[in-house]
C-alpha cells in the first residue's frame, strides 16, 4: 500500500547548507586555538608533579612546579586573546586546572609538609582552602559582565584570585626554605594562616587585578621598563625564596590600600552621576 504521504525531501539548498555545517563541524582547527590549550595541559602537568614531588619529600621542586603552572596559566588566557583562540572548551579546561594547580596541590604539599603533624585540624584546613578555591572559580565563571560598568573596575579583581592565593598559602613553605628554623613546627598557626587565605580568596574584597597594566608604555619609559625587569629576573633567580616571600607581604599588603582605592573610586563615580541627574533635572 502506497504511503499517504510521500516523505519529506528537503530543497537542494538546505542540504547543501546541512552539507557545509557538517563540514565546518569537522573540518581542521587552525593552530592558534591549539596552542593556549596547550599552555594549560602544560600547567596541568607541571601542578601533578608539584604532588609527586611533594610525596617524594622534594618541597622545593614542588613549590618550583606549582609556580611554573602559575606562569603557565598567566600566559595561556593572555595568548589566547592574542591569537583571537579563545573557546569555551579551553575556559572550561583552565578552570579545572586552576582548582588542581592553585586548589589543591598548595595545600596538599603544606599537609605533607607541616599540617599533618596536628591530624584532623591540619585536614580541615586543608578541605576549607581547597572548598574556598573551587567557589572562587566558580563565581568567576558565572560572573556576568555588566556592560554598564565604569571601565575602572575592570582594574579589580572581587577576592584574592586562586593563583595569587595558592602563592600566600606556600609563604611558610618560603620562610622555611629561607632557613628560619621551627616553621614547620607551627602547624596551628599555619593551619589558621591558610584558612584566613582561604577567606580571602571568597569575599568581596576588592584586590588588584593587573590585566591592564602594560597595555601602552611611553616611549621614553620603554629602556627603564627593561632595565627593571632584568633587575628583577636577577634578584628572583638569585635570592627565590626571599623574593617569593617578599612579594607574598607586598601582596598582602596591597589588599587594604585596593579596598580603600575602590572605595575612592566608586565615590567619585557616585557623585559624577548625582552631578548628572542634578544637571538634567529643570
Amino acid at each position: 500500500m502506497p504511503n499517504a504521504i510521500p516523505p519529506f525531501e528537503p530543497e537542494p539548498g538546505a542540504r547543501i547548507g546541512q552539507k557545509r555545517r557538517r563540514l565546518r563541524r569537522f573540518g581542521p582547527l587552525p593552530v592558534r586555538t591549539l596552542i593556549p590549550n596547550a599552555l594549560t595541559i602544560l600547567a596541568l602537568c607541571a601542578g601533578l608533579t608539584s604532588i609527586r614531588f611533594g610525596l617524594e619529600g622534594k618541597f622545593e621542586a614542588a613549590v618550583a612546579a606549582v609556580i611554573i603552572a602559575s606562569v603557565f596559566d598567566a600566559l595561556d588566557g593572555r595568548i589566547a586573546r592574542m591569537l583571537q583562540g579563545t573557546s569555551k572548551f579551553g575556559a572550561e579546561l583552565d578552570s579545572l586546572t586552576d582548582f588542581v594547580n592553585f586548589g589543591v596541590a598548595p595545600v596538599v604539599l603544606l599537609y605533607l609538609w607541616s599540617l599533618q603533624d596536628i591530624g584532623g585540624l591540619g585536614w580541615i584546613a586543608v578541605l576549607g582552602y581547597a572548598v574556598c578555591c573551587a567557589l572562587r572559580l566558580a563565581r568567576f565563571n558565572v560572573a556576568l559582565e555588566d556592560p554598564d560598568k565604569p571601565v575602572w573596575t575592570g582594574n579589580y579583581f572581587t577576592g584574592v584570585p586562586a593563583p595569587a592565593g595558592a602563592g600566600l598559602a606556600m609563604l611558610p613553605l618560603y620562610l622555611h626554605f629561607i632557613g628560619i628554623p621551627g616553621v614547620s613546627s607551627l602547624s596551628p598557626l599555619i593551619a589558621i594562616y591558610v584558612l584566613g587565605v582561604a577567606f580571602l580568596m571568597v569575599s568581596q574584597l576588592p584586590t588588584f587585578s593587573g590585566k591592564r597594566m602594560g597595555l601602552r608604555i611611553r616611549r621614553d619609559m620603554v629602556l627603564p621598563v627593561l632595565l627593571a625587569i632584568g633587575l628583577s629576573a636577577a634578584v628572583v633567580l638569585s635570592y627565590p625564596w626571599y623574593s617569593f616571600a617578599g612579594l607574598c607581604v607586598i601582596y598582602l599588603a596591597s589588599v587594604p590600600v585596593a579596598a580603600a582605592r575602590y572605595r575612592h573610586h566608586k565615590r567619585r563615580t557616585a557623585q559624577a552621576h548625582q552631578a548628572e541627574f542634578d544637571a538634567s533635572v529643570p
